[in-house]
């Protein structure tokens, strides 16, 4: 298992690349931040390996 994330441009609040997996975009958490957070922000790479094993970072 691996943990990986990606910090906001904008105000520097991490998320963990799973959430950003499951959910494709979001409103970043961080206080006051209006900044949209894309899967396809993460690299190639990390995109590939969070949907080839999927299974294992299943959010319940």
């Amino acid at each position: 298992m691996r943990v990986e994330t990606h910090t906001c441009p904008n105000c520097g609040t991490v998320v963990a690349a799973n959430v950003l997996e499951r959910d494709r975009r979001l409103r970043c958490p961080g206080l006051d931040c209006g900044e949209i957070l894309d899967f396809t922000d993460l690299s190639e790479e990390v995109r590939e390996h969070y949907e080839t094993n999927r299974d294992r970072y299943r959010l319940e």
